[in-house]
């Protein structure tokens, strides 16, 4: 089986000078409005089929040629013809698929390697399936928890912007004519109506630069380190990111061990898939403690990212050699902490959202109010 963590190309050649870090002026420039990928939904697909025609003895050629003629992405079914034309030229499937990493993943690649020497493709293939299933279900899970007051912010956003913009000067004509004596809330809804309605391009400016320099920081590595370490430690949010990772990081290591692959070579492609920079670096101390002689159990829990169930799970699965179990217990225990997180999560949050709402229509509405009552007093004077 080829090795997965061994670099390939220049970065194996001594004298090959070192790459040049990715400024966020050339990510900008790089930038694709319209990136082609193949979605997860649609691997999973594959996959289940992919499985099902190898569990029936169809040879890969003709089942290549059915999923290809009724995919509906054309990208995906591009992907799929040049894999079957590989195989026609005597490429290993693994080979063939590993020639397309922009749409399949490190770890779907290890995984078929070890199908390969094992000749259990159509189970590895159903576990791939479940893998991904299960994935797309707790970042649906995580979407779900942000999705709420996500909108409510965005519906008082446009609420507050139609006050100000369009309300709030026919009123501003109406208090002029009266000359009407204004109380405090008012005059200062009123001087920030007039200052967005003067300096309105900054206030669309300035949260598209911060965007676009946003996006250009997380396109640096050491910008994507930092923006890992923030959601790690946001409050309440930062929990939830960490289960979800540590949920991914179980299930691929799991699937994968239960493949045949590997343990240091599964780790690689589990730690990479974490897609943190903060999980990488510690997960990756743990490996090269276990490449040293320490087990997995202690450098793992060395790491300070797993809760106590989860290392002592990990723990049990070393001794009793039942590793893959274990992790496949531990991403369990991880989803539905994670579902408990999230409705927490969401319990807390919305009352937030809601105050912050109200306070702001409300300051709206008594600025008003107060306005329109001192005018009634002041013309019955």
């Amino acid at each position: 089986m080829s090795t997965l963590t061994e670099p390939t190309g220049t970065d194996v050649v001594a004298e090959a000078p070192k790459p040049k870090k990715r400024s966020a002026l050339q990510a900008v420039m790089q930038f694709e409005l319209t990136p082609k990928k193949v979605k997860r939904k649609e691997l999973m697909h594959f996959s289940r089929q992919l499985a099902v025609f190898a569990r029936a003895g169809i040879p890969l050629l003709d089942a290549f040629d059915s999923i290809s003629s009724e995919m509906s992405n054309k990208f995906f079914r591009s992907i799929l013809i040049d894999i079957r034309q590989r195989l026609v030229a005597g490429t290993p499937l693994s080979d063939a698929v590993a020639a397309h990493e922009d749409a399949f993943p490190d770890f779907y690649i290890g995984m078929l390697q070890a199908a390969e020497l094992t000749g259990r493709l159509d189970s590895v293939l159903d576990q791939l399936a479940d893998y991904i299933e299960r994935d797309l279900e707790a970042r649906q899970k995580v979407m779900s928890a942000l999705l709420y007051p996500a909108v409510v912010m965005g519906m008082s956003a446009v609420t507050v912007a139609v006050l100000t913009l369009y309300v709030l000067p026919k009123f501003k004509t109406l208090f002029k004519s009266l000359h009407a004596h204004l109380p405090l809330p008012t005059r200062i809804l009123l001087s920030v109506a007039d200052w967005v309605g003067t300096y309105w391009y900054i206030v669309i400016a300035v949260p598209v630069v911060l965007a676009i320099a946003a996006w250009a920081m997380i396109s640096t590595e050491r910008g994507r380190a930092a923006r890992d370490k923030l959601l790690l430690g946001l409050p309440a949010f930062g929990v939830i990111v960490q289960y979800a990772l540590l949920e991914r990081f179980c299930r691929i290591l799991s699937a994968m061990t239960e493949a045949g692959v590997a343990l240091s070579d599964a780790l690689s492609v589990s730690i990479r898939a974490t897609n943190n920079r903060v999980f990488q670096s510690r997960l990756m101390t743990a490996r090269d403690s276990m490449l040293r002689g320490d087990g997995l159990a202690a450098p793992v829990a060395a790491t300070g990212l797993f809760p106590a169930a989860a290392r002592q799970m990990l723990a049990v699965g070393e001794r009793t050699g039942t590793m893959d179990q274990q992790l496949d217990t531990a991403s369990t225990y991880f989803g539905r902490e994670l579902d408990y997180k999230i409705k927490r999560f969401t319990s807390l949050f919305e009352p937030a959202v809601l105050i912050f709402v109200g306070v702001v229509v409300g300051f709206v509405a008594v600025a008003l109010v107060s306005a329109m009552y001192g005018i009634y007093h002041q013309v019955k004077v």
